[in-house]
């Protein structure tokens, strides 16, 4: 989604509910939210609206518009930074009261939330004033609809992917720099990025690396992949192509040392942009933020952006309405007026979130839109909204966060403690077995 500090798949693991504890936390949503909005004295209704990230509402002034719009509104941001400790806070709060009026969704979530469990906890959204599904991208539509047909949450963005590299650092290393020539090195096929890497780890200017993480290689690899961690409902992560694939590709990198063995977005990982000493990071389109604010303005206009060797979504949000909620019928209205076309472009255009609502992609400032920060030439917006159309829906499962965590973990065990890459898959396995189910 929306990050500037976090990715849209956050991979911190985080406890799901049991069947029991979800029976009594549907039960318990009934009570009163201390969470949630409340009517002043002066008749004012306060929404309280629950993120996590970056979601861009606040910065692209659109809190401030609604309310001015509508004066009988007060609306407060409760923002967390990291998606994993917003997510166990909302399991308990689920059981334990104090839901925001509006909640955010991650979308490694949204298959445990459309299920039978949860589902019954948010108000069903397609019935909103203003919602018209034909608008949204239809798979993102229906990753947040129920096998009843209810829609519990609206797409606030995607993360199709792209490759963001410094152009000097491919000129440096006898690459090209061009983003039609550098997307042609490895287009259609992840192990030419592989390979490319190794080219330009031959000739590498001093200090530099090909790519800043094999984390982010494989997250990227299994977001392209038709079949990722689940196949029909049910784990397949140890028979996935996708998850093999990109297993191997992040192995061959990390043997290759043409990854600096970073952790993505720990601050290590933000320190190496302003060092440049890195040239490439996979780029949904919420890293133009993180690449922005780290790398810093001394680095403004090095970097450039090309073709991803396959389309894929790696991140996207939704948000959802309790139907718990003291307001709910106003906090309908608000989701509802967030994601409208109109909206999604002002944040794309402030923070660089892709919009779920298609309908926005065809507005001016969005399609046309070149980041100032990393060159008028660079043809943003058309590669994001090219990238958002091609992207085939792949199911996603329960637990989808909770395994990019795990294989996250695996891939630093090689990374950052120098593991063979049989121990550091055991290890994985070990872990999925003992917490994902």
């Amino acid at each position: 989604m929306s990050r500037s500090s976090v990715p849209p798949t956050r991979t911190r693991r985080s406890p799901v509910l049991a069947p029991a504890a979800l029976a009594l936390a549907l039960a318990l949503t009934g009570c009163s939210s201390p969470g949630g909005g409340s009517a002043s004295a002066d008749g004012k209704i306060t929404l309280t609206v629950g993120t996590f990230g970056t979601f861009g509402y606040k910065e692209a002034g659109l809190y401030d518009a609604y309310m001015e719009q509508h004066p009988e509104i007060v609306i407060k941001e409760n923002p967390t930074t990291v998606e994993g400790n917003y997510w166990t806070a909302l399991q308990t709060r689920l059981s334990g009261g104090g839901l925001d009026d509006v909640q955010a969704l991650e979308v490694g979530r949204i298959s445990l939330a459309t299920s039978e469990d949860l589902a019954d906890a948010f108000a069903d959204l397609s019935d909103a004033p203003g919602v018209e599904k034909e608008n949204y991208l239809p798979w993102k539509w229906e990753q947040a609809t129920t096998e009843d047909g209810r829609t519990i949450g609206l797409g606030t963005d995607v993360g199709p992917m792209a490759i963001c590299y410094r152009q000097d650092l491919f000129k440096a290393a006898g690459l090209p720099s061009d983003p039609e020539a550098v997307g042609r090195l490895w287009a259609g096929d992840w192990a030419k990025f592989v390979e490319t890497g190794k080219r330009y780890q031959a000739k590498a200017p001093r200090g530099t690396y090909f790519m800043d993480s094999a984390t982010g290689l494989f997250n990227a690899v299994v977001s392209s992949s038709p079949v990722q961690y689940y196949k029909d409902g049910e784990l397949a992560y140890k028979e996935s192509v996708g998850v093999r694939t990109a297993w191997d590709l992040a192995v061959e990198a990390v043997q290759g040392k043409t990854s600096q063995g970073l952790k993505m977005f720990d601050t290590p990982w933000q320190t190496a942009f302003s060092k440049s000493t890195f040239a490439t990071t996979v780029c949904p389109s919420w890293q133009q933020a993180n690449i922005q604010q780290f790398s810093g303005p001394s680095n403004k206009g090095k970097w450039n952006i090309a073709q991803p060797p396959a389309a894929g979504n790696w991140g996207g949000s939704f948000l959802a309405v309790p139907a718990s909620g003291k307001h709910v019928d106003e906090a309908k209205k608000l989701v509802a007026w967030l994601t409208a076309p109109e909206q999604q472009a002002k944040v794309f255009q402030k923070v660089g979130n892709i919009p779920a609502n298609q309908a926005a992609h065809d507005l001016p400032g969005v399609v046309d839109y070149k980041n100032p920060y990393i060159g008028p030439d660079a043809a943003t917006g058309r590669i994001f909204s090219t990238a958002a159309q091609a992207i085939k829906p792949a199911e996603t499962g329960p637990r989808a966060g909770d395994l990019t965590g795990a294989f996250g973990t695996g891939v630093q065990l090689m990374e950052q403690n120098g593991k063979s890459p049989e121990e550091a898959w055991n290890a994985t396995v070990r872990q999925i077995d003992s917490t994902v189910r």
